[in-house]
């Protein structure tokens, strides 16, 4: 997607994720850059830059298709290598970066969903005991004594949550 004149590169891919993916603007939440592709040679068409960008996308009922990361179809020029540094470099953000945590995972999370979401980033599961020691490390960031039943079978998970004033 080409930048508008004067237009800032968040308020591009804002644009970009409503009108090819048919999110309502509503629905996007955070929004942020993460890398640019500069090679040479990268489209045949001649040298241009591409710049990953990436954005939380709330609920809601547009004609986009979703697919996770393993089942990305062939893409285009470069953008499956695109794709694949970019999911490494998301699952570098989580956990450190808390405006991306945060718009990805909501005010207040139950460890099942730490765990999915470290998984669908770094494409394997964290050891337990390990992400706790994690979460518990993030400023902000507290176990609270809710427990929570996720799925019908196991144990209620634990409930993790920013505090009020924790970077948003």
């Amino acid at each position: 997607m080409l930048l508008g004149r004067g237009e800032r590169l968040v308020e591009a891919a804002r644009r970009a994720v409503h009108t090819k993916l048919g999110v309502p603007e509503a629905a996007i939440g955070a929004v942020g850059q993460l890398v640019t592709f500069d090679e040479p040679n990268r489209d045949p068409r001649g040298p241009t830059l591409s710049i990953a960008m990436w954005a939380v996308v709330g609920p809601h009922d547009g004609p986009a298709q979703w697919v996770g990361f393993d089942e990305i179809p062939e893409l285009a020029f470069d953008h499956n290598r695109i794709v694949a540094a970019s999911r490494s470099l998301l699952a570098g953000l989580l956990w450190k970066d808390l405006p991306f945590t945060r718009a990805l995972l909501g005010d207040e999370f139950p460890a099942t969903r730490a765990v999915a979401a470290t998984t669908n980033l770094a494409g394997t599961r964290p050891d337990p005991a390990n992400l706790n020691r994690t979460l518990a490390a993030i400023p902000g960031l507290t176990r609270t004594t809710e427990r929570r039943r996720v799925k019908a079978t196991g144990r209620p998970a634990a409930v993790w949550a920013f505090d009020a004033d924790a970077d948003a």
